[in-house]
């Protein structure tokens, strides 16, 4: 045998293992690729953060995804804060009225933001969900073995203080979906309700968000208390008494027997009845053998001296 050929044949054998380890390493890169692409996806999807800062977050903790996504909400909450206090001054008159009853509790809730645009937006109702349901946790806590009619109406400083789980309050809520979506927002007010076993709680949102069950949404709200009514009628009656407090704004409450003093008339009962115009509320509560004992309506962007009692 010639050197010559010992010498091709040993550089076929070094070029055969230079060419297998070269597609292995190709291989291992691409699973570690396919690995790292399912990591940021997953990422993304459980955070809702864009790819970039979900790519930087696995990058920093060596794509250890639990520490990425604590890392990515503090983050976040910070840069959050920062634009709040930045858009501080902006004026915030859309958003969204949020109403959930369960049981006989009920709340309503108002939440702000600069357009109509980012209240439709899933991130922005589901800050009006956390409120929602934040607020009804504290009137839960706050009623507990009370018993007869309970009315509670908390402004925006009251609502911002208050726990939504694992130490965050609802100003942190607000200041991360700020730093979300770009745009002014504010936790208005809020009004809980709490009643006995033989009274019911009606409600009605107007200009309803679409796909939203769990909470009713809109850009009007009402909560009306009453006694009475057909049995198995009262979830209607107290959604057409909320439909007529929605559409016709009263004031206050008035009596049974009070007279009717034309289209200013501001008192509930002696108004023109919305739903059947030959009649007021007082006489349609008569044939339903009911009565109105309160109501709340919520308009968004209302000033305070034009909301109801």
């Amino acid at each position: 045998m010639s050197l010559t050929f010992l010498f091709r044949t040993l550089r076929t054998e070094v070029i055969k293992i230079s060419v297998c380890q070269h597609v292995q390493s190709l291989h291992t890169g691409c699973q570690l690729l396919a690995a790292e692409k399912g990591l940021l996806m997953k990422l993304r999807k459980n955070t809702g953060y864009t790819f970039i800062n979900c790519k930087k977050a696995l990058e920093k903790f060596d794509n250890d995804i639990a520490q990425a996504e604590t890392w990515l909400h503090e983050q976040a909450q910070k840069e959050g804060w920062t634009k709040a206090n930045k858009l501080e001054g902006r004026k915030a008159k859309e958003g969204l009225i949020g109403l959930f009853v369960r049981d006989k509790a009920a709340v309503m809730v108002e939440v702000n933001c600069e357009t109509d645009f980012v209240a439709r937006n899933e991130k922005f109702q589901q800050l009006v969900k956390d409120v929602v349901f934040a607020t009804l946790a504290h009137h839960q806590n706050k009623t507990k073995g009370q018993t007869g009619y309970v009315k509670s109406l908390l402004a925006g400083e009251e609502l911002s203080k208050l726990s939504v789980g694992e130490g965050a309050s609802l100003a942190d809520q607000v200041a991360l979906t700020i730093g979300r979506l770009g745009e002014n927002m504010s936790v208005k007010r809020a009004v809980t309700v709490g009643v006995p076993a033989e009274w019911h709680i009606g409600s009605y949102v107007h200009g309803g968000v679409t796909g939203q069950s769990e909470v009713g949404m809109g850009r009007y709200g009402a909560l009306v208390i009453f006694q009475g009514g057909n049995e198995g009628a009262q979830e209607a009656l107290g959604r057409k008494l909320g439909q007529h407090i929605v559409g016709e704004a009263p004031l206050t409450l008035g009596n049974m027997d009070d007279l009717p003093c034309g289209d200013s008339e501001t008192r509930l009962l002696p108004q023109t009845f919305l739903v059947d115009p030959s009649r007021t509320v007082a006489q349609f509560l008569r044939g339903q053998q009911a009565c109105v004992l309160d109501f709340v309506r919520f308009q968004r962007g209302e000033t305070a001296s034009e909301g109801a009692e």
